[in-house]
């Protein structure tokens, strides 16, 4: 299966870089103009979020035998899912060093790494790909984070729209990103005899460190987004401009500040 997941890994790289070129070409709305290369950037990303999200929380409601042996039970199709999300995070790094510098995106080409090893791990032994695809289901809060930035950049904050953006994203990190972090990390630790341990060290790494910024991305949302509401602001970003996101975990800040999620 090694051969046509990576054919696809590369097919994906190739569209989603496709895309970001193709962005350049279309207009930016004024309000975003500041932040141009964000703008298109996040849209991409979230294009990949409403692929993936949406397709493994299909494919494990048709399929849940992916869930109850997420080593070896998965039908051919979740592999070509993975492989979509690699190419993505693929393109999502060159993108990052083609538009900022290595001091600006470290973080997230790190995480970037952390996620392209595991996925790809799946992808080249055909096992774990269960495991990868409930992993996916973050990409359904992604989706809303990705929104809700997408708002902050056109100053939709506050407006009824931004709200609403951001009650969804709160409740998909809880359902979508919170809940599957648990799940993977519980059967983590009472499997981990079927697991080799080099992998066990990557994925339980790759687990806390995205527990950790999601939970302290929640707390922000909730702190500035709803306990303290924002005022009415010509500043275009406010303070959240600088924030970035995180991908399955996705985690880290496209302009140096760390441990963000790419909202």
């Amino acid at each position: 299966m090694a051969p046509s997941g990576l054919l696809v890994t590369g097919a994906s790289f190739a569209a989603f870089r496709g895309l970001h070129w193709g962005l350049q070409l279309l207009p930016t709305p004024a309000s975003a103009a500041r932040d141009r290369w964000k703008w298109q950037n996040i849209c991409v990303s979230l294009v990949h979020s409403l692929l993936t999200g949406p397709g493994a929380l299909l494919g494990l409601l048709l399929y849940p035998q992916m869930a109850a042996d997420p080593i070896h039970g998965h039908p051919p199709w979740a592999l070509v899912l993975v492989a979509v999300s690699v190419g993505y995070f693929l393109a999502d790094g060159v993108d990052m060093l083609l538009n900022q510098t290595l001091g600006q995106a470290w973080d997230l080409l790190c995480h970037h790494l952390a996620v392209v090893s595991c996925l790809g791990t799946a992808i080249l032994s055909d096992h774990y790909v269960g495991f990868s695809v409930v992993s996916l289901l973050l990409e359904l809060n992604s989706a809303c984070l990705h929104l809700r930035k997408l708002l902050l950049l056109s100053h939709q904050a506050p407006s009824l729209a931004f709200s609403v953006a951001s009650w969804a994203t709160l409740a998909t990190l809880a359902l979508f990103r919170l809940a599957p972090l648990g799940w993977m990390s519980l059967w983590l630790l009472q499997q981990h005899h079927q697991v080799p341990p080099a992998l066990v060290v990557l994925g339980g790494t790759g687990l806390a460190t995205v527990g950790a910024m999601s939970i302290s991305q929640g707390v922000r949302i909730l702190i500035n987004d709803v306990l303290r509401p924002r005022p009415h602001s010509s500043n275009p970003g406010h303070r959240e401009t600088r924030v970035t996101r995180t991908c399955n975990g996705e985690p880290a800040t496209k302009d140096g500040s760390p441990l963000g999620l790419k909202d």
